[in-house]
């Protein structure tokens, strides 16, 4: 119940301890004591919050998302008994980090006490759906899973998921910004004449509302695709509306028309301003700086709607407040069914080996062994005739193919799955890369092709995944370096901000950002937002209030 029941499970460094004693009492991702191998930063060779912003924290069961679970430690016991001893294997399978919070409410206490080991806990709410607020909704929604009901005569009032944070080379970083961080104002670097309202993704959505120079990012609302999540959405702005005293002037929304939030700005009577996502993500994390100079800004994640229609994920932008020039951006290659591709790595890898003209490799042979009976000549007809396999720059799906060719993850059991897995077999030891391609034209075409080609050919010669993994993750990061020192050659622009939820990749955050200083550019991330998607409704708000300054 204490610190000392935490180390007798995980490492605990003192940025970590004294996250874990804050008076937020946050989730606080730790690396387990009996994990072999070291990053490069000394932390985890594997976050279980990397991919495309995927998953947040440890899991005790493969239907739940890892950010939905965390352990609350129990009493230490004497000794030092590895983690592999106490866990149960089923807690974040494969995986090198675990969430672990120390108890915050009397409740807690009382529990770790009685039980005398570590607790898995989770919040109240099924996959997917918002936390319920009621005994009667509880006992509707959740008796499938709850064995017993603990009461209670007051209902709650504003849902809180617990908040899941990080420390990266030695500084905190948020994973999830909800109880205990929220609704705490962030400063805009300059006051708004208006009251703003940005209404945020789909993905891991919050929302925005701007008073002077105060922005008011919500909570963690969760993934706008349900009706459940929406009306949990609608309650808590008209919350924060009325704690605020608020009323919005303005909306701010996504580009993608099919969005929800999207969809509810469209309903509002107020002027509005349409941002593109990746834009948002730079705008955040320049807006957080109060950076108002053009950056460059390096977008990493799985989707988001572009200018053109296409679903970009691999951007590289010279973006002000106001703006931005698309740069560069990773080739495009089909993803065969759609959001199928995406629970289903194994189908991104097909896509992108056709439209590579790399099917044939050898290297190959393994991930179209393990595929369904005709699901190969399935997924290739759609990809010839363009049904349902919409184009993609996304690194997110980029990541997806690998680990399925890698033989690491075929299919996605909860949202970045492959992603986090091909981080956690990365090699800290192995110093060799892969090489992206980079092409002359404008703007640059970051060509994946020699990647994939120089990765089967390991897989034909029985090179194992660790060692793959590896060398795809040191490409990456070349590639985003190269691609950032290239623009700032051509512009003169120093100052280079990263974000989007492949960043939540510890690999790939702590290597750009070294290579990058190195490099002589200063690389900037979010201060207090994740870099994943939460982060874009403040994205938004930056670049609507710019937007009504320029008038």
């Amino acid at each position: 119940a204490d610190i000392a029941a935490a180390r007798a499970l995980c490492e605990v460094d003192a940025e970590e301890q004294a996250l874990l004693e804050g008076t937020a009492r946050p989730i606080v991702l730790l690396r387990r004591d009996d994990a072999a191998g070291e990053t490069a930063d000394g932390g985890s060779a594997a976050s279980s919050a990397g991919g495309e912003g995927g998953a947040d924290d440890a899991s005790s069961a493969p239907s739940r998302a890892p950010a939905e679970d965390c352990m609350s430690a129990g009493p230490a016991a004497a000794g030092t008994t590895p983690a592999a001893d106490v866990l149960a294997p089923s807690i974040a399978p494969g995986l090198r980090e675990v969430g672990v919070m120390l108890p915050y409410t009397p409740l807690h206490h009382l529990l770790v006490r009685a039980a005398g080991v570590p607790l898995v806990m989770t919040s109240g709410n099924l996959s997917d759906e918002p936390i319920a607020t009621g005994n009667a909704e509880a006992l509707a929604r959740l008796a499938g899973i709850a064995d017993a009901f603990l009461m209670h005569d007051r209902g709650i009032r504003s849902r809180y998921d617990d908040s899941v944070v990080r420390v990266v080379r030695g500084r905190f970083e948020s994973v999830r910004r909800a109880r205990g961080y929220a609704p705490y104002p962030l400063r805009l670097p300059h006051p708004s004449d208006a009251h703003v309202l940005a209404v945020g993704p789909e993905q891991k959505n919050t929302f925005t509302l701007v008073r002077e120079d105060l922005a008011f990012v919500s909570q963690h609302i969760g993934d706008m695709e349900n009706a459940e999540t929406m009306e949990g959405f609608e309650d808590t702005l008209a919350l924060y509306e009325r704690l605020f005293r608020i009323e919005p002037e303005l909306v701010a929304h996504d580009l993608h028309p099919e969005y929800l939030s999207t969809k509810y700005a469209m309903t509002l009577d107020l002027p509005k301003v349409g941002v593109q996502h990746h834009h948002a993500h730079i705008a955040g994390v320049s807006g957080e700086h109060g950076v108002a100079e053009r950056v460059i800004g390096i977008a990493l994640d799985g989707t988001g709607y572009g200018d053109d229609g296409h679903i970009w994920g691999g951007e590289v932008l010279l973006a002000d407040w106001c703006g931005y020039e698309r740069f560069a951006h990773l080739r495009e290659v089909p993803m065969p069914g759609g959001a199928g591709a995406i629970r289903r790595p194994a189908r991104m890898a097909v896509g992108t080996l056709a439209a590579l003209g790399l099917l044939e490799h050898p290297g190959a042979g393994p991930l179209r062994s393990r595929l369904a009976e005709g699901e190969e000549a399935l997924l290739l007809t759609m990809v010839e005739r363009g049904v349902n396999s919409p184009p993609t720059s996304s690194m997110g799906r980029l990541f997806d193919t690998v680990a399925a060719l890698a033989g690491v993850r075929d299919d996605a059991l909860y949202e970045g799955q492959a992603a986090i897995e091909l981080e956690a077999c990365a090699d800290p030891s192995e110093t060799g890369a892969y090489a992206f391609g980079l092409g002359d034209g404008a703007p640059v075409v970051i060509d994946p092709a020699p990647v994939i080609e120089a990765l089967l050919d390991d897989m034909a010669r029985g090179v194992q995944a660790p060692i793959v993994s590896a060398r795809f993750h040191r490409a990456v990061v070349d590639a985003i370096v190269a691609v950032a020192s290239a623009a700032a050659d051509r512009t003169g622009i120093r100052t280079v901000a990263v974000a989007g939820g492949v960043f939540m990749n510890r690999l790939i955050l702590g290597g750009t950002l070294d290579t990058l200083t190195k490099e002589g550019l200063v690389p900037l991330t979010h201060l207090n937002l994740p870099l994943n998607d939460a982060a874009v409704s403040f994205g938004q708000a930056v670049v609507a209030c710019a937007r009504r300054r320029a008038l």
